[in-house]
């Protein structure tokens, strides 16, 4: 199910935390962007847990730009999950899917 979206973003570019921003675009799937000082040994796993999160909230149409500054996995996951629900203009969330 594909589910209307604006751009919006969360997180902060702070050490140990991850700057999120999801753009709506006009094709279908989800598009990763990635910046990360470990991009080279943990850029995988990013991606992946980027992917699982947007796939699990379904939308698609989407960029999803993650500036990462040695973000835990559960801290990009929260990020991505709250620019997604910013995005959708989601106020109360199905807390099933997350």
């Amino acid at each position: 199910m594909s589910k209307k979206l604006e751009t919006a973003h969360a997180g902060t570019l702070e050490s140990s935390d991850a700057f999120v921003r999801v753009i709506p675009v006009d094709a279908k799937g989800i598009e990763i962007e990635l910046e990360s000082s470990v991009e080279e040994i943990y850029g995988d796993a990013i991606r992946a847990r980027v992917l699982e999160t947007a796939t699990a909230m379904s939308v698609e149409g989407v960029k999803i730009i993650v500036q990462d500054k040695g973000a835990l996995d559960y801290v990009i996951k929260a990020r991505v999950q709250t620019a997604i629900l910013r995005a959708l203009g989601e106020a109360e969330p199905d807390w099933s899917v997350l």
